[in-house]
């Protein structure tokens, strides 16, 4: 068989994919991006070439041999976005997981551990595949060498032949090297000769060979000026041509034998994959998540229930209400479950529903349960006619609260990580995806009982872990009061205006006619635009833009793309124009057309109380947080919520700048504070401070760079970060943080403190004690470290707004009850709570919900709430 090795420049690679790529995350925030682009590289490699041989080489340090000749070498590149470095050591871990050898020897380069590598190789009779995003390895190219040069994108590559290297350059590989020393390499800071560009260059190689030769044939050059600069820089070129030239000789300790292949450990690398979110890669992979059960089941002893007497039924029993439907809005209930001193019983839904006695205890408030997520077995029994009452523990919100990074999916998961097995997860027996079923009743019940036991043992552990805490009070007058709010909201529901919806979808698909029709003119033809590959042709071959990136497929036509070349001709707006309202379409009209309840004409989201692990509430089926507003047709959506009945508006009140209220009372910043207490405006006043202006002088651009700044700083933001979100160098977003902290030293201070806090507990918390464990924030992985010190700034400010927002709905739907007022809220989302109310009562939501909302928690500043009302949810805005 013949040998083959395929040696990789790691870090020019790694760079590549990184800056290829957009700052891809996984589910805990951590940037995969470079791993990535990385990972789609290597795939394609073992697939493609089936190498026997591998080493992927890296930069041991920044000085080199190469130093000592010249100091400079490699001067002026900017240091290493953070985002990039932290990913430098789930890199090795993913080439480790491929059982690939890598090498990095002290004061040499990759290039030149690829230099000697390659040419061992050959000798032995090897063919060797370089790949790289540095044309410096062309020069290692020979009949037996290939170089693959990355070119826009990461997979797709030009491979460097003698004879590939003649066409484009007409000079042989060997020669890259005096063309590196005559017109010099800007990445490595290599001077060459001033004024000598690359056609110069290659002009002068092509008639002399090599700058030895052509310095010793100066008399031959023709042009007074060319041959000044060559004699008077004949040292400089010479240094660059030995600066530019790859050691092949570099005293490595490892052997050809090192780096044989033999191929990936599928185990690690799935775990690594998962770990990271490559879900696409492994189902390329063709991995399938696979349930384990390894729940250790005692036998118990239970009763399935005939007829319901009082004498099952205790004042203090845990209870499971099971619904399997994800969306539990008018789902059926498969059974009931009951334990308390008297026993353990299993009741099936017809049993329950026909006896009185049970819907009484259940709906008697003096009976005290404890239940698994409370809110979906209240709102599940109240599509039945019964109110669940007298709830006063639940699991799941009390699991979440003690650790919000913890699964929390059903009991079991919850259970497990209390050492308690004698439960079994909802998939064991369920099954999942579509071969999710209901098994027989024996089966159902025992599970439901299980499950209703787990609770019943666990709860006193539980209520002992808040206390010891300090996060009882937060359980007890947070999350449980709020979880019966989000249950009347949910069940409410938000009336949509269907006749209204389904008209501004018909005049969204004429406008996308109108739109086409125009794309096709300024084509020069019809085509598909939601086809890439007939997109790419007509905007890189007919219209000739030019290419910024290319897929293993073809041209990338992208959204970030499509905006670098929106400068360049008109089509490309409107082509951006096109996918956003395709997506407002589909997505939001269409999509919340088929989720409206056809008996109420409203829609029923779910909130997740138990999901973030920052506190805040998310919304699903549908998400009615992420209704686009960036659009004037997205945020004409809005158009279509409307209240319930006749005579009534939509009252939205929103918070303003809560995170930064928040954060000017945690870091306990004198300007920041100052600003909040005199009412400014915090942008003009940051543009102000940081640009050392006055008022009058802050410029709308100095506003939104400040703005950028106020938001980005709180989540860690780093000079790459912002420089990318304001379009400037790094250069300058280094200069403008440090500005910012010179303005604000309190949120320096802040930032620093609550890190070394959080390296001392291991965990942060919010103003009313919400958690967040960092078990990452003293680890050895830069990576890991980075992102659990940017969440330990960031959670108590996130967190914080988040506690307010849910005290703020327990306050005011209290204040609502009080003053017999009709009003209700219907939605919150994010900062802003959305009400319904009749219109005489608006005067007095005007006085009473920003009261209630600006006076939920006392800070060293005020909170201020802004808020406006119409006949829609777009009117109130």
């Amino acid at each position: 068989m013949k040998k083959k090795l395929v040696l990789i420049d790691g870090n020019s690679i790694a760079y590549r994919a990184f800056f290829a790529l957009p700052l891809l995350h996984n589910d805990k925030g951590i940037h995969t991006n470079a791993v990535y682009g990385f990972t789609m590289m290597l795939m394609k490699i073992l697939e493609e070439e089936k190498p026997t041989h591998m080493l992927v080489a890296f930069d041991a340090g920044k000085t080199t041999f190469r130093h000592k000749t010249y100091s400079e070498y490699k001067g002026g590149r900017q240091k290493t976005p953070p985002e990039l470095s932290e990913q430098f050591p789930f890199l090795r871990e993913l080439l480790a997981a491929y059982q690939i050898c890598t090498y990095e020897l002290e004061n040499y380069e990759a290039d030149d551990i690829i230099g000697t590598l390659s040419l061992q190789a050959v000798k032995e009779g090897f063919d060797v595949k370089i790949i790289s995003g540095d044309r410096d390895l062309t020069q290692l190219v020979s009949d037996r060498v290939t170089v693959d040069i990355t070119r826009k994108g990461i997979t797709d590559v030009d491979s460097y032949t003698p004879e590939f290297v003649m066409e484009k350059y007409g000079i042989n590989p060997e020669q890259i090297i005096d063309l590196k020393g005559l017109m010099g390499d800007a990445s490595d800071n290599i001077p060459g000769v001033p004024g000598i560009g690359e056609k110069t260059a290659l002009k002068l190689l092509k008639e002399f060979g090599t700058i030895e030769n052509l310095l010793n044939s100066l008399d031959k050059v023709s042009g007074k000026k060319l041959k000044e600069k060559l004699t008077e820089h004949r040292e400089q070129a010479l240094m660059s041509k030995e600066l530019a030239t790859i050691l092949r000789e570099a005293p490595l300790d490892i052997s050809l034998e090192d780096t044989e292949y033999k191929g990936y450990d599928m185990e690690k690398v799935v775990a690594l994959f998962k770990e990271l979110g490559f879900n696409s890669l492994l189902s390329k992979m063709g991995q399938r998540e696979e349930v384990q059960e390894q729940a250790d089941l005692h036998e118990i002893k239970y009763e399935i229930v005939t007829e319901i007497t009082d004498k099952l039924l205790s004042n203090h029993s845990a209870l499971i209400v099971e619904v399997l439907e994800s969306n539990y809005h008018k789902a059926p209930i498969l059974g009931f479950a009951v334990v308390n001193e008297k026993g353990k019983f299993f009741i099936a839904t017809e049993t329950a529903f026909a006896s009185e006695t049970f819907k009484h205890w259940l709906e008697d408030e003096h009976q005290k349960k404890s239940v698994f997520d409370a809110k979906r077995a209240i709102v599940a029994l109240k599509w039945h006619g019964i109110t669940l009452k007298g709830i006063e523990f639940d699991l799941l919100i009390a699991s979440y609260i003690l650790n919000p990074s913890e699964s929390t999916e059903d009991i079991a998961s919850i259970a497990k990580t209390r050492g308690y097995t004698n439960v079994q997860t909802d998939e064991a027996v369920y099954g999942k995806g579509a071969k999710q079923s209901v098994p027989n009743e024996k089966v159902l019940a025992e599970h439901l009982v299980r499950k209703a036991l787990a609770i019943y043992e666990l709860e006193h552990q539980f209520v002992e872990e808040l206390k010891e805490n300090e996060q009882y009070e937060l359980f007890m007058e947070l999350e449980l009061p709020l979880t019966f709010i989000l249950t009347d909201m949910e069940f409410t529901g938000v009336k949509i205006d269907v006749d209204r919806l389904k008209k501004m979808g018909e005049e969204l698909a004429e406008q996308l006619k109108e739109i086409e029709q125009e794309i096709y003119e300024l084509a020069g033809q019809e085509f598909n635009i939601n086809s890439p590959k007939q997109l790419g042709v007509i905007l890189f071959e007919k219209l000739n833009l030019p290419v910024i990136k290319k897929t293993k497929t073809g041209y990338s036509t992208s959204a970030d793309v499509l905006e670098k070349l929106a400068p360049y001709h008109e089509i490309v707006e409107k082509i951006l124009h096109y996918r956003q309202l395709g997506k407002i379409q589909s997505t939001y009209i269409e999509g919340l057309l088929k989720v409206v309840h056809k008996d109420t004409n409203k829609v029923h989201t779910i909130f997740n109380q138990a999901l973030t692990q920052t506190g805040r509430l998310s919304s699903t089926e549908p998400n009615l947080q992420n209704i686009p507003i960036r659009l004037e047709e997205g945020r004409k959506i809005r158009q279509a919520f409307v209240p319930s009945q006749p005579g009534w508006v939509i009252f939205a009140a929103d918070y303003s700048q809560i995170e930064l209220r928040v954060l000017a009372h945690i870091a306990n910043d004198e300007n920041l504070i100052e600003a909040f207490v005199k009412d400014l405006d915090i942008h003009t006043k940051t543009a102000m401070d940081v640009f050392h202006v006055k008022e009058e002088e802050v410029t709308a651009n100095m506003r939104r760079q400040a703005k950028a700044v106020n938001f980005g700083i709180v989540y860690g933001i780093s000079d790459y970060g912002l420089s990318q979100n304001l379009n400037i160098t790094r250069k300058e977003a280094a200069q403008f943080i440090e500005r910012y902290f010179a303005s604000f030293p309190g949120v320096k201070q802040y930032m620093e403190d609550i890190v070394q806090q959080a390296k001392q507990k291991g965990y942060v918390t919010t103003l009313l004690h919400r958690r967040r464990y960092l078990p990452d924030i003293t680890s050895r992985n830069f990576n890991l470290r980075s992102f659990a010190e940017r969440t330990a700034m960031n959670t108590p400010i996130q967190g914080s707004a988040a506690d307010i927002i849910k005290k703020a709905m327990i306050d005011l739907a209290q204040r609502l009850k009080e003053e017999k007022l009709q009003a209700r809220i219907l939605l919150q989302v994010h900062d802003e709570l959305i009400l319904e109310a009749p219109e005489e009562e608006v005067e007095k939501l005007q006085k009473i919900v920003p009261e209630v909302m600006e006076n939920a928690i006392e800070l060293k500043v005020p909170l201020k709430v802004d808020y406006h009302y119409g006949p829609t949810w777009y009117d109130a805005k």
